[in-house]
């Protein structure tokens, strides 16, 4: 039965039917924006046109946009959101009370919610080359009275930028608390970030990357190749007639393969078939997956525009910093903003390794960078499908950069696994007590970020932190630190030799599956490391594996044999004579017992629990 907050849809590809799709009537609810009403203002007046990279100038420009929220008296909490390539200026709410669907990033946009319209001013436009309002090839060539159609100048990122810019000009925005956008957004960030380093205060990059490789633009080719090819192309001067509808279907087909994974393909649809128990033998759409691209495709050309298809892919296509600046390093060099870099681990489009470029660049530069690449199956589509833990990391970048907080309660409650809980350690107050005023530190291994929050707050030290673990991750990021989910065995090739007055390995050298590695690449980047471990011969210890015949667990060490994230037995003797080994100089040795700062004097290598090293190679 269908509701009355439902409606049917029949599923039609040109003329052949698909089945029925129940569809819910889209809904306001407490945390919504309501009704918002998409306005156009003109940005560029026919008398004083925009130069374009391409070199030729285009004017008139309009831009499509909605506001969400309120700015402040400081216009300090103004947000910008960049639309990926079927997007638009709706980015939340309903345009009207009898939409089918709210905006396409809803679940992010709103009271309470990721991007909080109860706390910031929101901007989202429709960007240039588009569709839905803002000057692109549907739009009217003054020159001819017509559409433009091919005769609509290339256009890149930097030029829609350029657009959003002067929208923002004229709506009085002088500086922006963050830029965000996934993919085709997410580049816009980065080139708002280039572009502008003195309003963008922050910015959020999410599933994108500083340039397509080979494999992307290959898509991007073939999607507009359909299109090119459709017999209704018409030179791209289809107009109002019957459009290349087929191949602008093709191509969304095509795009939409490359936004999901084989994973959440292979889970939502298998090998089922649709409305059949038996393959009917011939060539009509019979799997579940394929009906599914057929509807994608179907929809889009709905909504959509295929010549802006062709435009928006090619802007794309050109983006490439490192050819434009000469290499990412440079790129980034001038930039002023905190980063928040997103990836997540399916995506195979946009892939992680690329959102690390980007953060190996601003690290070399020595920014404010955090990342987390986020564990999902829904690949590329992740950051519009993953709206409660992306959430998370959005508000609380947002709210620790707004607020310029570096210290703050983290609410241990949900931090439940107890390899994490030691992480308050007596060892913190002693660590603290080595590190100079202002010093550049790098905490590796860091937990939840308290030691580094300290030291920001007590000795103004430039920190960073490297952690594994998501919610150790997001607590970084709420207390306003420079967090980056590593892998530390993988090596720190971004950063320069004695790029950091001490690096700090506490509580983590033991867990490691190559400490000589590990610790080496320590030393090659710090002046100091300050390594802090327990210690495996302390007595109790010693006394259950003698008289007990078990390994131990004692409250310094609280795992079980086969749950311990401990891979490595050492103690005091095993690392001084690790220390003699590779020619390192123990400046320090601080063995410890339980909550006291004192350190052990008598037979430390049987009486203290743990033990703090302070080291240094030439």
């Amino acid at each position: 039965m269908v509701s009355e907050h439902q409606f049917i849809t029949l599923v039609l590809y040109g003329e052949k039917f698909l089945g029925i799709i129940i569809v819910a009537m889209a809904e306001t609810g407490e945390n919504s924006v309501g009704v918002i009403k998409t306005e156009t203002i003109r940005v560029v007046e026919p008398e004083k046109p925009l130069e374009l990279e391409c070199g030729k100038k285009l004017a008139p420009i309009d831009v499509a946009y909605e506001t969400y929220g309120e700015l402040n008296e400081a216009g300090d909490n103004a947000v910008l959101i960049c639309h990926a390539l079927s997007g638009n200026a709706h980015v939340a709410g309903l345009n009207s009370p009898d939409d089918r669907k709210p905006g396409w990033w809803d679940p992010m946009v709103g009271p309470g919610k990721g991007i909080d319209t109860n706390k910031y001013f929101v901007i989202c436009s429709n960007f240039l080359g588009g569709c839905s309002g803002t000057t692109g090839p549907s739009s009217i060539n003054p020159e001819t009275g017509k559409p433009y159609g091919l005769d609509f100048p290339i256009i890149t990122i930097a030029d829609m930028v350029r657009v959003q810019k002067l929208l923002l000009d004229k709506l009085g925005i002088k500086k922006l608390l963050t830029v965000i956008g996934g993919s085709i957004g997410g580049m816009q960030v980065l080139q708002w970030a280039i572009e502008y380093p003195e309003i963008v205060k922050s910015a959020i990059a999410i599933a994108t990357t500083t340039h397509l490789g080979a494999q992307s633009i290959a898509f991007d080719a073939v999607g507009r190749n359909a299109i090119l090819g459709d017999v209704n192309f018409a030179d791209g001067q289809y107009g109002s007639e019957k459009g290349p509808d087929r191949g602008l279907a093709i191509a969304r087909m095509i795009g939409h393969i490359t936004y999901l994974s084989e994973q959440g393909m292979r889970e939502k649809f298998g090998r089922k078939l649709r409305g059949a128990e038996s393959y009917s033998y011939d060539f009509n759409s019979e799997f579940a997956v394929e009906t599914y691209l057929d509807y994608q495709g179907q929809s889009f050309v709905e909504r959509f525009d295929a010549n802006s298809y062709l435009y928006i892919t090619k802007a794309a296509d050109y983006f490439d910093l490192k050819k434009e600046y000469g290499s990412l390093a440079k790129a980034f060099a001038n930039t002023r903003s905190r980063f928040l870099i997103v990836s997540f681990t399916s995506d195979w489009l946009y892939t992680p390794a690329q959102s690390e470029a980007i953060v190996d660049a601003l690290v070399a530069n020595d920014k404010d960078v955090s990342f987390y690449s986020i564990e999902s199956p829904y690949g590329h589509d992740s950051f519009l499908l993953e709206p409660k833990t992306l959430g998370l990391f959005i508000s609380g970048f947002l709210e620790a950069t707004h607020a310029k907080r570096q210290k703050g309660p983290v609410q241990r409650e949900k931090i439940k696994d107890k390899r994490y809980e030691i992480r308050t350690r007596v060892d913190y107050e002693l660590i603290e007590s080595l590190i100079e005023p202002s010093a550049a530190v790098l905490d590796v291994g860091c937990g939840d970020g308290e030691l580094l929050a300290n030291l920001a707050s007590d000795k103004n030290i430039k920190g960073k932190g490297i952690e594994l673990a998501q919610e150790l991750v997001l607590a970084c990021v709420n207390r306003g630190l420079s967090i980056i989910q590593h892998d530390i065995e993988r090596g720190l090739g971004s950063c320069a030799d004695k790029s950091f007055d001490v690096v700090i390995l506490s509580q983590t050298l033991q867990t490691v599956k190559n400490p000589e590695r590990v610790f080496t690449e320590l030393l090659r980047v710090g002046k100091k490391v300050i390594v802090s471990f327990p210690n495996f011969a302390h007595w109790r210890c010693r006394a259950q594996l003698f008289l007990g015949g078990k390994a131990p667990v004692t409250k310094q060490l609280p795992f079980g044999w086969h749950d311990s994230p401990n891979i490595h037995f050492l103690s005091l003797k095993d690392f001084d004579r690790f220390c003699e080994k590779l020619g390192v100089k123990v400046e320090k040795r601080i063995p410890l017992v339980k909550t006291r700062r004192r350190a052990v004097r008598f037979a430390p290598n049987l009486f203290a629990e743990q033990v703090i090293y302070v080291t240094s190679k030439d």
